[in-house]
């Protein structure tokens, strides 16, 4: 898995006109998942988002978790995340999950954040989205499950 990790005040993700997920403080997460992503990559990238020290204290220092803050999380599926751009001027997508499988992963992901306590807001899956963020810092972070 690969997931973008953006700190935010507020986001919102549209399709067709219609917000289908919004947030106010927290997180929003582009999700990438490849071929061979299982349950162990899910808790690993749930564990690291729900933790990460990244919102700050009363001295201005990144020391309090998403969960410290209560914050939320705009969770938004991203195969493109797997875009290789390395060779000629169109990305290649082969290391991407199927739909079938990133599906499954994504929903898995998104129900172990709500587990863990955190509100937990998505788009849809496969649609063309608008994702709108007021980023704040900007703090922008990548997990990798696999490295």
């Amino acid at each position: 898995m690969r997931v973008v990790v953006q700190r935010s005040k507020e986001a919102s993700v549209t399709v067709d006109g219609k917000i289908t997920g919004q947030i106010s403080k927290g997180l929003v997460l582009l999700v990438g998942v490849t071929h061979d992503d299982t349950s162990a990559d899910i808790e690993f990238v749930a564990e690291k988002v729900v933790n990460l020290r990244i919102f700050e204290d009363e001295n201005q220092k990144m020391n309090h978790s998403l969960l410290d803050v209560a914050g939320e999380i705009l969770s938004v599926s991203q195969f493109t995340l797997y875009g290789d751009c390395r060779k000629g001027r169109r990305p290649n997508f082969m290391d991407a999950a199927r739909p079938e499988h990133a599906l499954e992963i994504y929903n898995t992901f998104n129900s172990v954040l709500r587990a863990k306590g955190i509100k937990v807001e998505t788009g849809i899956f496969g649609a063309m989205m608008d994702v709108s963020l007021t980023n704040d810092g900007p703090v922008t972070l990548i997990i990798e499950s696999k490295k």
